[in-house]
């Protein structure tokens, strides 16, 4: 069988295909251009630098791309990265289609489907759950295969619902353990919360911002969305059903130097926004303990503060 990038230990010498998911030119301190590259395959993802790059490496080897690469696993300043020899495009007959070196969710569409229509059910105010069957109708395909995040958290195929899943599962434990948590809007504000970025974003193969994304965000994109679903299904948009239901997008992110307009003034308002938390930080260390031997601390974590985590030597 074929290795993956995380199949390879620490100074081993590696020969593999791999997806380019960025390539960006830089310039070094003696003038000469060179390639940050992140390689991934359905193990995870690494970085790597080619060195001396000309304008013909540059024009190859771009965002999207399988490329097949030799080199050694090393680890710089307690991140993983490749040393490359080697780069080249596929021959003919050689592995060159990128979805098959795109990570996936660890459930399967149908599955998730499944759980989604059940979670459907228990939106029981008519005005969320008409926005919100429109909206998830609307953006069906998009939103079970985009991932969440370009690099963060569920970065991956299948990510964005796989993500806004997990949050309806710790919501629907929340509001058992606390029955006076409104159920209906705590389920239908973790359903459109993250939906912007199937705006926002440009897919799961190379993600990249799209200019919406940059210059406008997920949050205000999918509130853009609400107000139209609105207009499409003749729903007042004055009605506190459609403000309830927009605050909780608006304010999931918590504070508004993380992007959200508003801060929390509703019970499930903030509920959603700690359970939105929590389920991206626990991905974010799940996917550096992945790649971390035991006895070991991980890689640095960039979106929770730069900490890297240990991985106890007992553990499963």
């Amino acid at each position: 069988m074929t290795k993956e990038i995380f199949d390879y230990e620490i100074d081993e010498n590696m020969d593999l295909f791999a997806l380019i998911k960025t390539a960006d030119v830089r310039i070094a301190k003696n003038g000469s251009k060179f390639i940050s590259f992140i390689f991934c395959d359905r193990s995870g993802e690494i970085m790597a630098k080619f060195w001396d790059a000309s304008d013909e490496d540059i024009e190859n080897f771009q965002e999207g791309r399988v490329v097949h690469i030799t080199g050694k696993r090393e680890n710089y300043q307690n991140n993983p990265q490749i040393k490359i020899f080697n780069l080249h495009l596929p021959h003919d007959g050689e592995p060159n289609d990128p979805l098959d070196f795109v990570p996936k969710a660890p459930e399967d569409t149908s599955s998730m489907e499944k759980d989604f229509n059940a979670f459907f059910l228990e939106i029981k105010n008519p005005t969320w759950s008409k926005i919100v069957h429109y909206l998830v109708k609307k953006y069906h395909d998009r939103f079970f295969t985009f991932p969440a995040a370009k690099k963060n958290h569920h970065a991956f195929a299948g990510g964005l619902a796989y993500h806004t899943l997990s949050i309806l599962r710790l919501a629907k434990a929340v509001t058992e353990e606390y029955d006076f948590v409104d159920r209906s809007l705590l389920y239908a504000g973790a359903m459109l919360h993250d939906l912007g970025k199937v705006i926002e974003l440009s897919g799961p193969i190379a993600t990249r911002y799209t200019l919406e994304g940059n210059l406008v965000g997920h949050i205000v994109l999918i509130d853009e969305q609400i107000v139209e679903a609105c207009q499409k299904l003749g729903i007042d948009q004055q009605s506190q059903d459609v403000i309830l239901l927009r605050h909780m997008i608006l304010a999931h992110h918590g504070l508004m130097e993380y992007g959200s307009p508003v801060q929390p003034h509703l019970m499930e308002a903030e509920i959603l926004h700690h359970l939105d938390d929590l389920d991206a930080s626990i991905q974010m260390m799940k996917g550096a303990l992945d790649h971390t031997e035991k006895g070991e601390f991980s890689e640095r974590i960039f979106g929770l503060d730069g900490r890297n985590f240990y991985k106890p030597e007992n553990q499963d």
